[in-house]
C-alpha cells in the first residue's frame, strides 16, 4: 500500500509540474502589420549595410526580418523569434522569417523584409499589408 501511495504522489506532482512548464511558454501570436522590404546597401542603411541592430550579419538568402519597436514592447515578439508571414492572398511566404533587426521608432506595427542587395526585387514587393505569426 505504501508503493501505491508513494507511486501516485509522484504521477500527480508529475502531472501538474508539467501544467506549470506549459503555463510559462509563450502561445503563438498574429497581427496584421505593414510589410515593406529592404536591402543591405548603404543608401537605405549605414555605413555598415550588413550589420543589424543585435549585431548580426545580414547574407544575402537569410530570412531575417527587421520589426518596428512597438512590437517589441507591446506585442511581445523579440530578438531571435520566428515567424512566418501570410500575404493577403492567404499564401505563407515560404519559410520561417528570423528577427534580427529593429526599425526606427517613429515605425508602429511594421515590418521590414530582408531581400540581401536584390534592391529591383524589394522594389517590386512595395508596401503590403501582411498577417504575421509567432
Amino acid at each position: 500500500m505504501f508503493t501505491v501511495k508513494r507511486l501516485l504522489t509522484v504521477v500527480l506532482l508529475t502531472i501538474s509540474m508539467v501544467g506549470i512548464a506549459s503555463a510559462g511558454q509563450k502561445r503563438p501570436n498574429s497581427l496584421n502589420v505593414t510589410a515593406t522590404a529592404y536591402n543591405s546597401v548603404s543608401k537605405q542603411t549605414d555605413s555598415t549595410p550588413d550589420i543589424a541592430a543585435w549585431g548580426d550579419r545580414l547574407i544575402p538568402g537569410m530570412k531575417a526580418i527587421a520589426i518596428s519597436r512597438d512590437l517589441l514592447k507591446k506585442h511581445g515578439l523579440s530578438y531571435g523569434d520566428k515567424v512566418k508571414i501570410k500575404s493577403p492572398d492567404g499564401e505563407y511566404l515560404d519559410g520561417e522569417y528570423v528577427v534580427m533587426d529593429k526599425m526606427h521608432s517613429r515605425w508602429r506595427k511594421k515590418i521590414d523584409i530582408y531581400m540581401g542587395r536584390d534592391v529591383h526585387k524589394a522594389k517590386r514587393w512595395g508596401r503590403r499589408t501582411v498577417s504575421i505569426h509567432w
